[in-house]
């Protein structure tokens, strides 16, 4: 099972991850994680890659492609059960460039799961996280840049017959119960 989710910052992705990995026995593909292990490892990319870790700047996207390419051939020789991607890919360019290396290592996706929340609803869940960054103004920046970036995404993979919308409110045992309706089909 090979799935990607997608939603806007604090529409529960991260809530319900866990629980998908659990059921599945798939894995996670975190960018962050695996920029931090090539780095670790003194690896080509990792060296391409560390000094812009180290100015606080984006990783050129070829650069995450080809790290995303290895920890997919590594995941599938650890875990051949599949992967879920959360954070990638964050625009149409980076999902055509997904879509192609998934091609090349024989390993397309199954379903793409976007989870809906109404933006004020997200916008009283991130103010009541307590946390520095979740004012208000940053909160509507990201959800700005959500719909502009990563919205598209919802009707490329609708088109590709990939994706199945998951209502992102209620209970967490809700929303976990909608998403197993939409994964269980394809398990």
């Amino acid at each position: 099972m090979r799935i990607v989710l997608l939603g806007a910052p604090g529409s529960g992705k991260g809530t319900q991850t866990d629980s998908i990995i659990q059921r599945y026995g798939i894995s996670t593909v975190a960018t962050g994680d695996l920029l931090r292990a090539e780095v670790s490892a003194g690896t080509e990319l990792g060296q391409r890659a560390k000094p812009f870790m180290d100015a606080g700047d984006l990783v050129p996207f070829d650069i995450v492609l080809g790290m995303i390419e290895n920890g997919l051939r590594a995941l599938a020789q650890i875990n051949p059960k599949g992967f879920m991607m959360d954070g990638f890919p964050r625009d149409l360019s980076q999902a055509e460039a997904l879509d192609k290396l998934l091609t090349k290592l024989k390993q397309p996706l199954d379903r793409v799961l976007f989870f809906e929340v109404d933006y004020e609803e997200i916008v009283k869940r991130l103010l009541g996280r307590g946390r520095a960054d979740d004012n208000e103004a940053t909160i509507r920046n990201r959800l700005r840049v959500f719909e502009e970036k990563t919205a598209p995404l919802i009707d490329y993979y609708a088109q590709k017959g990939l994706l199945r919308k998951v209502k992102g409110t209620g209970t967490v045992d809700e929303i976990g119960a909608r998403i197993r309706a939409a994964l269980d089909e394809i398990a």
